[in-house]
C-alpha cells in the first residue's frame, strides 16, 4: 500500500467550512477514474460513475474532509492569539502543541494555557480544571506584527507529522482523511461500479454533520454508505468490555453509534462480503458521536444507511493511530461492494 497520498492528505490543513486544499488533492486524483465531478453551495466535491448493471441503484458514499482545529478570536496587544474551537477539543490534547496559522502568509506557533507553571502553583491552582478558554498562541512576534499578518477568522491547525510506527500510523486528521483514502483507492481499486455510484467528499461534519445533509438531499440516493473513524479503546485504563474496537481486528461494520442506526440489510450484506473475501473485520457499537450517515438517512424521506468505521486510538488529538491492516481491509471491503461480489 502507497501511503505517499495518506501523509499528504493528513498533513494538509482543512478544518470545518477551510476544505478547499482537501478537496483539491481529492479532485488530482480522482481525474480519469470517475466521469464527472461537481461542487455543491456547501463545498461537497461529488464525483459520480455509472453503474454496469441493468438497473443500477443509487448509492452514495460519503467521506468528510474537515479536521478539528481553531479559527483565530482575538490578538492582543503582546500578539498572544486566543482561540475560537471548530470542532470537538479535549484542551488536554491541545496545550503544548506547534500550530500553523494561515493568515496572509503562513506562520507557526505554540499553544500553551493561561494558567501557571507547575513550579509556582498553590494547592487551588493545581485544582482548576483547563478549559479551552485558556488556551492560546504565542507566535514570538510583537503584536503590531502579528496583527498585519494574522486576522480574527483565520485557520489554525494543530502541527503533527505523520509518522510510521511499526505496522501503526500515528499523528493528525486520520479522522477522516483515512476515509478520503479509503474512498479514493477504492475507486481506483474496484475500477468499475454495479451502481451508479456517487463518492461524496462532504464539509463539516465536526460541526454537525452538514455537507452530508446538504449532499444526500440533492444526491437523492437509495443507500448511504458513511466512510470514518471509530473509536479503539484498547488502551490501559479502558474495561475491555467499554473498547468499542480493537486495532488489528479488522474494518469496524457500525451497528449503531449516537447519530444513526445501520440498516440491518446492509450491515448483513456487508458481514457476508467480508466473510466471502475473507475481509477481517469487528462490529461497532459506539454510545456517542455521529458519522455523515446519520445526516444523509434523515433526508427527504429517508435513506438506507450504514457506517464503515477504521478504529483508531487517541481519537480528537494529533497523535491518532491507525493499524495499516485494518486500513487495507477497509478499503478492500468498500472496493468489494462497489463491484457488487
Amino acid at each position: 500500500m502507497s501511503l505517499e497520498l495518506l501523509l499528504e492528505l493528513t498533513q494538509t490543513p482543512g478544518i470545518s467550512g477551510r476544505e478547499e486544499a482537501i478537496r483539491a488533492l481529492v479532485e488530482r486524483e480522482l481525474k480519469g477514474t470517475v466521469e464527472s465531478f461537481r461542487v455543491d453551495a456547501l463545498g461537497n466535491l461529488i464525483a459520480f460513475r455509472q453503474g454496469t448493471s441493468k438497473k443500477p441503484r443509487r448509492v452514495m458514499y460519503a467521506a468528510h474532509m474537515d479536521e478539528i482545529g481553531f479559527i483565530v478570536r482575538f490578538i492582543d496587544d503582546n500578539g498572544f492569539i486566543r482561540l475560537n474551537p471548530v470542532g470537538g477539543h479535549d484542551p488536554r490534547n491541545t496545550v503544548v502543541q506547534r500550530v500553523r496559522i494561515l493568515g496572509k502568509k503562513e506562520i507557526w506557533g505554540v499553544v500553551s494555557s493561561a494558567t501557571k507553571p507547575v513550579h509556582v502553583q498553590t494547592e487551588e491552582d493545581k485544582k482548576k480544571p483547563l478549559t479551552l478558554d485558556d488556551l492560546y498562541v504565542d507566535v514570538g512576534l510583537p503584536g503590531k506584527e502579528v496583527k498585519k499578518l494574522v486576522s480574527p477568522g483565520d485557520m489554525v491547525v494543530i502541527h503533527r507529522d505523520t509518522l510510521q510506527v511499526g505496522n501503526r500510523l500515528t499523528g493528525k486528521s486520520m479522522d477522516n482523511r483515512t476515509a478520503v483514502y479509503t474512498l479514493i483507492q477504492a475507486l481506483k481499486r474496484s475500477k468499475s461500479s454495479r451502481d451508479d455510484t456517487y463518492a461524496v467528499f462532504t464539509t463539516q461534519e465536526e460541526v454537525g454533520l452538514r455537507g452530508a445533509t446538504t449532499s444526500g438531499y440533492g444526491v437523492e440516493p437509495e443507500i448511504a454508505v458513511a466512510l470514518d473513524t471509530t473509536l479503539a479503546l484498547d488502551t490501559p485504563g479502558t474495561d475491555p468490555k467499554d473498547a468499542i474496537t480493537r486495532l488489528g481486528e479488522g474494518v469496524g461494520l457500525t451497528v449503531m453509534d449516537g447519530s444513526v442506526i445501520s440498516d440491518h440489510a446492509l450491515l448483513t450484506e456487508f458481514r457476508r462480503l467480508a466473510e466471502q473475501h475473507k475481509i477481517k473485520h469487528q462490529p461497532n457499537i459506539l454510545p456517542r458521536g455521529g458519522t455523515d450517515a446519520g445526516g444523509i438517512q434523515r433526508t427527504r424521506s429517508g435513506v438506507r444507511a450504514i457506517t464503515i468505521s477504521l478504529p483508531t486510538r487517541y481519537i480528537h488529538s494529533s497523535i491518532e493511530m491507525i493499524d495499516l491492516a485494518d486500513l487495507d481491509a477497509k478499503i478492500a471491503l468498500v472496493a468489494a461492494y462497489m463491484r457488487g461480489k
